[in-house]
């Protein structure tokens, strides 16, 4: 009797311990599956956070590449004014902001004293212009900065190509047009004169005595008088007028709509402008003269090439009769 009682209070002990085993089990199970159910709502939430994340990043990423491929369009355009304009329809597209204006000259800036004013320098210590802007969003200041260089950009090309193109038509010693552009000038000129039915004159001009000037007192010298002869000639024709270097010291004029009369007013006035002037180089004051030969459209001819050999024809005779004069090419 006795062992049949230790044996049921053993298996009733060794099932509630079994029973104990098994319900903690699967409590275990239960908190083990609750943890592994949080973690998986957390990485989803963290998942959902980083595609959010991600997908704005995209975006600001894409808006920034965007700023930075209007360079493209910014640099289409060879004139400043041009360049301004595109920049400041994009600054526009892209930001917020009021009013935005290019300023060349640093004594226009008092009418924008309201304004947030930036600097333009396209080398070092070299300002260009500046920016006057007001009314800038503050979340959009980092995004004006990056327009501000893709302008800046543009702006140096612009000046750059201006550059170039002043080498290229310009003498540099006179800064009166080179032969080359000159002639194209020339040519582009008579053709309208032509085609509306005006008159035109070419004036060839040559420093009396240049040579004697140049092996008496040197190059430098002779440089200095063909620059002041020059810049008298720049000072004493119109704004429609162009003058050229057409050799070593002769300069040409070709005056649009000028008849003949008109033209002889025209070189005797240049002939004593320059009578009149002296020269100051180094220790020296010098007094040079001009003769000037002078061909007409169409009293002479209609051609180019033969209004310039008449008026070189004009011009020798005016050198052979005694200089510091002006000759015409007979009609």
């Amino acid at each position: 009797m006795y062992y049949i009682i230790v044996f049921l209070v053993s298996t009733i002990s060794l099932s509630m311990l079994l029973r104990q085993i098994f319900q903690g089990r699967i409590k275990y199970q239960q908190t083990k599956s609750e943890r592994l159910i949080k973690e998986l709502d957390n990485l989803t939430d963290f998942k959902k956070r980083l595609n959010s994340d991600n997908l704005q990043l995209n975006t600001i990423f894409a808006d920034t590449l965007g700023l930075y491929e209007l360079t493209k369009d910014i640099c289409k355009h060879l004139e400043e004014d041009k360049v301004f304009t595109t920049f400041n329809q994009s600054l526009k597209k892209h930001i917020s902001v009021g009013d935005c204006r290019y300023i060349k000259d640093s004594a226009d800036l008092i009418k924008y004293k309201n304004h947030t004013i930036l600097p333009l320098s396209v080398e070092e210590n070299q300002i260009v212009g500046y920016l006057a802007v007001d009314r800038i969003a503050e979340p959009d200041k980092e995004k004006f900065g990056i327009l501000v260089q893709q302008f800046l950009i543009g702006l140096r090309r612009a000046l750059l190509y201006q550059r170039v193109q002043g080498m290229t038509i310009t003498d540099s010693l006179t800064q009166v047009y080179c032969r080359r552009y000159f002639l194209e000038r020339f040519s582009e000129e008579l053709k309208r004169s032509k085609k509306n039915k005006l008159h035109l004159s070419f004036l060839m001009i040559d420093i009396d005595n240049f040579k004697q000037f140049n092996d008496r007192y040197g190059h430098l010298v002779g440089d200095a008088i063909l620059r002041s002869v020059a810049k008298t000639l720049i000072d004493a024709v119109r704004q429609i007028d162009f003058i050229g270097r057409y050799g070593g010291e002769e300069l040409s004029v070709v005056m649009a709509e000028t008849d003949r009369d008109q033209a002889k007013f025209a070189a005797e006035r240049i002939r004593q402008a320059i009578a009149d002037m002296t020269i100051k180089v180094y220790d020296e004051e010098l007094k040079v003269t001009v003769s000037i030969g002078v061909a007409t459209f169409p009293d002479n001819t209609a051609n180019m090439q033969d209004l310039i050999e008449m008026a070189d024809q004009a011009l020798y005779l005016a050198k052979e009769t005694g200089k510091n004069k002006v000759c015409f090419s007979p009609t």
